[in-house]
Parts: structure tokens; sequence; C-alpha cells
């Protein structure tokens, strides 16, 4: 086994030579190991992550139950390929996947590498089935880098700027933003207004009846943590069951007991066509799947659908093993416990600190979004930039988020310990107070 001797700065210096700028780094330390929420880096200094690897580590890094069930598999085969030769974890964690997402209809699971990858199979077999070709998202909703998800996608810069042209037959309709609502108009009044705005949508720039789905994210991820009432995504959900239109419910970085629920679309109490998974389901693993009803997953013929890489056992035997240490941890509840002491840390600093506009929270989902001040809403892109450049120079792995790019978010393992949780969240308060200077 080779083992590396050089030290950070080199190690930096051969990330320049060698690695592409577009690919971004939030923190240029380098890791050597990490367990639940703490990754210690070459030099040995201590990280309390409330990144997650964007969401992914829902079960925290190197949970002794993932690395003895991917072990296991190492040891059997690596790569048989299912469309050579099945395997069965493959055919275990499809089962597993369509027992524990919403709907008691027949369901299929098929599986693939990405998030990207899931979201751009859903709607390959969602205009297989309709033999529609239209393709609706929505503003500020983030699916993914590849052309079509690049399509779907919202934010210009750095997602889309200069890449295309994009996939044709994409259209992006309007999403409620509550924060941002004007003062002078109520909530309800508000919520009716985007309604109204969704069915004027579909008179002004795409006819239902040439859309094949609604690709929506029950909460919107890199757009700010951008939380919807309720009332707008049960009006999406039947203004798409009665127009035939599939409904997808893109839940890549909500899932998996993020918000305190297996997943987010269950706070809506509606039940989607197709739900996209990954991130979270295989605990850094690269696996994402597309679940829903079995007559859409049916649509495409044998070929279709896949890929040479697409359900690596190895991943595979990590989200069984993800999915049974959310029941046996209790990591639901646990979530909710989580986001209630940092959406309690926030309030604390909104109390001294104006920039703090909008606390938003779905369990352990939870973000702040800096304005320049509460009366003005304007976004501080510059006070959100200095918090995160801080925390991450200072121990803590902290991300932004929104279109303004002046959203923190929160997105701590679901295995935090109490104790590391605190440690972040006094780093959190020492940047507020630093950046205040």
């Amino acid at each position: 086994m080779t083992v590396s001797f050089l030290t950070s700065e080199e190690l930096q210096a051969k990330r320049i030579k060698y690695i592409p700028k577009g690919i971004s780094n939030g923190n240029l330390n380098v890791a050597e190991r990490a367990s639940g929420a703490t990754i210690i880096d070459i030099d040995q200094n201590e990280w309390i992550d409330f990144a997650g690897a964007i969401g992914t580590l829902n079960v925290g890094h190197s949970h002794p139950k993932v690395t003895a069930a991917v072990n296991k598999q190492v040891e059997k085969f690596l790569h048989p390929g299912f469309n050579v030769m099945m395997y069965e974890g493959y055919i275990n964690l499809a089962e597993k996947l369509c027992e524990i997402t919403p709907g008691d209809f027949a369901k299929k699971a098929a599986l693939f590498n990405s998030g990207a990858e899931a979201v751009e199979n859903a709607v390959k077999v969602a205009r297989r089935f309709t033999g529609r070709q239209g393709v609706v998202s929505f503003t500020r909703g983030f699916h993914g880098r590849t052309n079509m998800t690049m399509s779907m996608t919202s934010k210009v810069k750095p997602y889309k700027f200069g890449f295309g042209p994009f996939a044709p037959e994409v259209y992006q309709a309007p999403f409620p933003y509550m924060y941002h609502k004007p003062d002078e108009m109520s909530e309800k009044a508000y919520i009716n207004l985007v309604i109204r705005e969704f069915e004027d949508f579909f008179i002004s720039t795409v006819a239902p009846e040439t859309v094949a789905c609604v690709v929506m994210e029950p909460i919107q991820g890199e757009g700010g943590f951008i939380i919807p009432p309720k009332e707008f995504v049960q009006f999406v959900s039947e203004f798409c069951r009665k127009h035939g239109i599939i409904f997808v419910a893109d839940e890549i970085q909500t899932g998996f007991g993020r918000t305190g629920k297996l997943f987010a679309i269950e706070h809506f109490d509606i039940i989607p066509d197709l739900i996209t998974v990954s991130k979270s389901l295989a605990a850094g693993l690269p696996l994402s799947g597309v679940v829903g009803r079995s007559e859409i997953l049916d649509a495409a013929d044998a070929g279709e659908i896949g890929g040479t890489y697409a359900g690596s056992p190895v991943a595979c035997a990590a989200a069984l093993a993800v999915i049974d240490i959310i029941d046996e941890e209790n990591l639901l509840a646990k979530s909710e416990m989580i986001g209630e002491k940092i959406e309690c840390k926030l309030k604390e600093l909104a109390v001294k600190h104006d920039c703090i506009g909008d606390i938003r929270r779905s369990g352990s989902m939870v973000a702040a979004e800096i304005v320049e001040n509460r009366a003005s809403k304007l976004p501080n892109k510059k006070r959100t930039a200095e918090i995160t450049a801080f925390a991450n120079n200072n121990g803590l792995l902290l991300l932004s988020a929104g279109i303004n790019g002046n959203v923190l978010r929160f997105l701590t393992p679901l295995v935090i310990t109490d104790e590391e949780l605190a440690k972040g969240l006094a780093i959190i308060e020492r940047a507020f107070e630093q950046t205040n200077l």
C-alpha cells in the first residue's frame, strides 16, 4: 500500500496543478480519517462536519455497520455488472426501497450512480410512459449538472453559465417563497397568488397536454432550503393527477431522515408517482435510484435504462445497512432533536444580529437567511461568505446556498453527538461575532 508523506501545502499545490478550478473546495485542508460528525485532517486538526458531504452522510462518516457491510461485500466481488449477471444486493435494495417509500400501490426501483442520473432517468421513463416531451421544474430548483438536469436547474451561475445550449422542452414554474412575500399580503393571499401563477404558467408557457412530468424538490436544497406551503404542493400534485402528468418528488437531498421523516414529501400528505433518491442513501458511496409506480418504470424496454456501474453491489450493501441504521438508532426522532437545537441557537443569535432575517427548519434541515437588515430583507452575500469562511478556517465545515448565495445551510450527520453539535454551534456563534466587527 502506498502511503503519502506529503504536507497539506504540497497536496494543495498538486490540487492546483492537476485538478480543474471548476471543481470547488469550501475547505482547503486534506482529510485523513473521519468518524461520526468529525473529520481529522493530515495535520491532525479536528473538523466538526455541518456539511455532511452536501447532505450525503445522514448516518455519519464511517459508521461501523456500513463499513462492515462494505467490507463483507468487497470480499465476495466488486462488480459483475447487473446488466450482465444479477446479484442479490441490487434486488434486495430495490425491494426495500419499494417498501419504505410512500404509496401502497405496486412499485419498482431502478438504481443508478448519481442524483442527476436518477432525475434524468425519471424524466426518461415519464416521457416514455406518457408519450409527451415537456418537463416542468421550478424556479430556484436544483437537479444536477448533466445537460438535462442543468436545463431543469434554476441558478445560472455557477451551474449553467456558458454551458449551453440546453435541453429543449424544459420549463420552470413559479415556486412560493414565504419569507419574500409582499409585506402587505397575508400568507393565505400569497399562497393563492402563487397557485394562480402556477395555473397561468400552463396557459402562457406550456400546455399541460404536452407535459410528461413535473419534478419538484419537496424542500428546495441549493435554492436555500425553501419550504413550500402544504396547500401549494397538494395543488401541484392534484393538477398533475388531473392532467395525466407524472409527479416526481426529487428527494435526493431531503431523503432518509433529513427532515425528520424518511422522505420530505410525507410532510405534505401526498403520494408522488416517482421518487428520486441518492446522497445519504449509501453513506457516501455513489448510488441513486428512481422508485415508483410499476407501470411507469416498466414503460421502458430492456436495455433502455441502466448503466455500466449502475447499482454497484458495494454501494447496495452500504445502502441496506443505512436503512437499518436509520430504524435501529431512531434517527428520524434524532433529526428533529438536532434541528431544534440548531434552531434554538440561531434564534438566540438573531437577538444579537439583525443580519439573520429568516430561520427555516424541517427536521434537521435548517437554514438561516442572511440579509442586510430585517427591514430591507436584501440578501447579504458578503456577510454569508465571511461567516462560512470563518467557520471553515476554524474547525467547522459549513456551506451556503440560495440563488443569491446568502443562506447558511446546516446538514449535520444525524448521528452527531451532543458534544460535537455544541462545538460546532460555538464556532457558529464566534463566526457571527467576528464578522460583525
